[in-house]
């Protein structure tokens, strides 16, 4: 749990999976709740949280804009 969230904007991570996004938001919620795993009457809430920090990170990351960052043009 010591190990820290990579960063997965562009350029530094040029391609982010879906397992990129939810092992991130896995970390985080980890690391803010204290727990690997959740007992057993925590793990619904535990699960909830870990969706909504992913969906927000695909969110920004499906927003954020890098200045002077160059991509091909979609063929």
């Amino acid at each position: 749990m010591c190990r820290s969230i990579k960063t997965l904007r562009p350029p530094l991570q040029p391609e982010v999976t879906e397992e990129d996004i939810r092992a991130a938001a896995l970390q985080y919620v980890r690391k803010i709740s204290g727990f690997r795993k959740p007992a057993a009457h925590n793990a619904e809430a535990f699960e909830e949280a870990v969706e909504a920090v992913a969906q927000a990170t695909a969110e920004l990351l499906s927003r954020i804009e890098v200045r002077g960052l160059r991509t091909a043009p979609a063929a």
